[in-house]
């Protein structure tokens, strides 16, 4: 890692950068919770709304997770702020950090390979997203779903016959690539009355591999905040 001095200038703007995302991405969480259509959710059977809740408690413990790993962060900082080398690499260290929960850089390593289809039944986007919080749970480093890559802003919505990825219709087979833990990945979806046993249930195809030498390109998108603010 490099060693190098900053002012205190640019490490309180590379500071309030951190700052700037992490609450753009609470917000982007929070903005889903708050736009749940809660009579669809009455309609639903018992078991259904389990699931449910369980999902957005997950979703809720990821961003209590964040925000207490930024108080400790900031408290860090105000440690180290008279050591200019030891704030750097503090820094250095975070701002890679965020560049991969962005998914702004590209992964290389061992991983799983997933391949989801229809069956009797369509895939739709909801299978994704449930995928997606599985892989979460299985501590998974870095998600590709037909190329695209999966970031913490990522959404998945249904349009016709299509899933929509980061703005990028997609279809059946979906190819996901996930970087991580091997193990974990596999004992995560595979156990049973898991994952995999789910979607076969329903009617859908799936299969996973092992792959040691998986390739997950950045997102070359932008993320668009507002009409006037964007981060590429």
């Amino acid at each position: 890692m490099k060693k190098f001095k900053k002012g205190k200038i640019t490490m309180t703007i590379i500071i309030g950068i951190m700052c700037f995302i992490l609450v753009y991405v609470m917000f982007m969480q929070f903005r889903v919770v708050n736009e749940t259509d809660v009579t669809s959710l009455r309609t639903k059977r018992e078991s259904e709304l389990r699931e449910e809740l369980d999902n957005w408690q997950s979703r809720y413990e990821d961003t209590s997770n964040q925000l207490e790993q930024a108080k400790a962060n900031l408290d860090e900082y105000k440690n180290k702020i008279d050591d200019s080398q030891s704030a750097s690499e503090l820094l250095d260290k975070e701002l890679q950090e965020a560049e991969l929960n962005l998914g702004k850089t590209d992964v290389k390593g061992a991983g799983v390979v997933i391949t989801l289809e229809d069956g009797d039944v369509a895939v739709d986007a909801e299978d994704l997203i449930k995928l997606m919080n599985e892989l979460k749970r299985a501590e998974a480093e870095a998600i590709s779903v037909n190329d695209q890559r999966v970031t913490n802003l990522t959404e998945f919505a249904d349009v016709d016959s299509y899933i929509v990825v980061n703005g990028t219709r997609l279809s059946s087979p979906f190819t996901i690539q996930v970087i991580g833990n091997q193990k974990y990945l596999e004992s995560g979806l595979t156990a049973k009355g898991g994952y995999v046993d789910s979607q076969i249930s329903d009617g859908k195809r799936v299969s996973l591999a092992e792959n040691n030498d998986i390739t997950i390109l950045k997102y070359d998108g932008e993320f668009e905040i507002s009409d006037s603010i964007k981060i590429k």
